[in-house]
């Protein structure tokens, strides 16, 4: 049997993506009854387009479900430093999930837990006996990136991709997919605000990688680096490991998608219905 194409949306890089692209103008596209759209309706531009580029058997969307995770449970900081949405965002998080369902997508998401943490269980569910795909902007998600499993990052304007497979990854990257994490572990992450170890930056992150391929493998060597670097990793021990853990994507939670309900194939009627009811005239001519 051909191997079928499973596309998982992060659709909180999508939405995000969409609202900023468009808001900066301070074009928020109301419906007549005013209520803001422009993320809704730049996450459907960016969908179709992919559906079309990729042309996956199967699509599912994924969801952050509130800011509160397991990951701020260890570590108070962890992500401290971003804003509250824009008030013009708030109605567009429950907006986009019912579009979303208007083409029969699932949508899926878990408490305690990112939308990652979702999309990597699913990918890796899938992997085995299908192609999937993850469109998303977001590059933490590299870290997913295997045998049967390829990550499309979102490029400036749209419809550009830079798709990384198993085949291409460390030529574009100069790292093995499993690296990424501990890469972050040392060098730290300021987007999602945790520091790794302190006076560790990429560049030499990449070279202890490079040398020693894993963090166990570092630490095991540890009397052998320069001292600077071996008193940097004594000294910050503890958030090397919290960094580590702050940054991989969990793949056993406990979530799940029987396939028959994600095949990508919508009722058009029900879709237009949806794009009537929010003004959307432009789109329709994509489905």
């Amino acid at each position: 049997m051909d191997r079928q194409k499973i596309m998982l949306v992060d659709g909180m890089a999508l939405l995000f993506r969409g609202f900023f692209a468009t808001s900066f103008r301070g074009n928020f596209m109301k419906t007549s009854k005013g209520i803001p759209t422009n993320g809704v309706y730049q996450f459907l531009r960016y969908m179709l387009d992919a559906a079309d580029r990729f042309q996956p058997t199967h699509m599912i969307c994924c969801w952050d479900m509130g800011s509160r995770t397991f990951r701020t449970e260890l570590y108070e900081g962890y992500k401290a430093n971003r804003d509250e949405p824009p008030v013009e965002l708030l109605p567009q998080f429950d907006l986009v999930k019912e579009v979303v369902a208007s083409f029969d997508m699932p949508n899926i998401g878990i408490e305690n837990f990112e939308a990652d943490d979702c999309i990597g269980t699913l990918a890796n569910m899938y992997k085995e006996e299908n192609d999937v795909l993850v469109l998303t902007g977001d590059q933490d998600i590299l870290q997913l990136v295997d045998k049967g499993i390829q990550v499309a990052i979102m490029k400036k304007g749209q419809g550009n991709y830079d798709v990384y497979s198993h085949e291409n990854f460390y030529d574009k990257k100069g790292l093995l997919p499993n690296q990424i994490v501990d890469l972050k572990a040392l060098m730290g992450d300021p987007s999602d605000n945790y520091p790794g170890v302190k006076g560790i930056g990429e560049k030499t992150a990449r070279k202890l990688l490079e040398e020693y391929t894993t963090i166990e493998d570092l630490l095991e060597n540890l009397d052998s680096l320069p001292k600077g670097v071996q008193s940097k990793i004594r000294n910050n021990l503890e958030m090397l490991h919290l960094s580590r853990n702050l940054a991989e994507i969990k793949c056993d939670v406990p979530v799940g998608c029987e396939l028959e309900s994600a095949v990508w194939q919508y009722d058009k009627r029900k879709v237009e219905e949806k794009f009537q009811e929010l003004e959307f005239r432009n789109l329709e001519k994509l489905i």
